[in-house]
């Protein structure tokens, strides 16, 4: 039984989002200078590296990512392979996507988080309808292998997270699919219980099943 880690390493190197703040670490104890104990402050957007987005991300006074029910973000998924400049609804049809799956897509992007390359804003993402399908078979959760759901240059409002969102999907971004053949898995997936959080950074394994 293999179990892959699909979560991307937080370093002050990783890729973020234009216009976040970096990831930064700072040591502000350690042993070597006479303190009792190493301690670490760590300054991050809830939405670097693998995260999960709550429906308050996207739309005002919804849940916050404290209130996404575990049962969503536990349990069978399966990962599928998109290539493509985007994913499109007859994707999704084609590999049978069914009502109330965790699907995890992946592209050739997951690559990217190892090359620690710039943002690359011609990520692969879903476009409105395949947001739209996936809503419509309102599966539980989705995720993908770079920093959005949604392409970088989205249309006014988002609709792809609003989509996804209002209808009680999970949104699992900044994933490392690179190692993980297409199939089926056993996922767990646990963001930081954060208060009225609109994401949180999130620990995701895969094992297989």
């Amino acid at each position: 039984m293999r179990i892959f880690d699909i979560s991307v390493t937080i370093s002050e190197r990783l890729t973020v989002w234009p216009g976040d703040p970096q990831v930064r670490i700072e040591r502000i104890a350690s042993i070597a200078d006479g303190s009792e104990c190493n301690l670490t402050r760590l300054t991050m957007s809830a939405h670097a590296g693998t995260h999960v987005d709550a429906p308050r991300h996207f739309i005002d006074g919804a849940a916050g990512v404290e209130a996404i029910p575990l049962e969503s973000l536990i349990g069978l998924c399966r990962v599928i392979e998109v290539k493509g400049e985007l994913v499109r609804r007859s994707h999704l049809e084609g590999a049978g996507v069914k009502q109330g799956e965790r699907i995890l897509i992946k592209t050739a992007h997951s690559s990217l988080w190892r090359a620690g390359a710039p943002f690359y804003e011609s990520f692969v993402a879903l476009d409105e309808d395949a947001a739209a399908f996936l809503a419509e078979r309102r599966v539980a959760l989705v995720g993908i292998d770079y920093c959005s759901i949604e392409p970088f240059h989205a249309h006014p409002g988002h609709p792809v997270h609003r989509t996804l969102l209002e209808h009680g999907v999970v949104i699992l971004e900044g994933i490392d699919l690179s190692d993980v053949p297409e199939g089926s898995y056993e996922l767990f997936c646990l963001p930081l219980k954060i208060e009225g959080g609109d994401g949180a950074p999130a620990r995701a394994v895969l094992r297989e099943i």
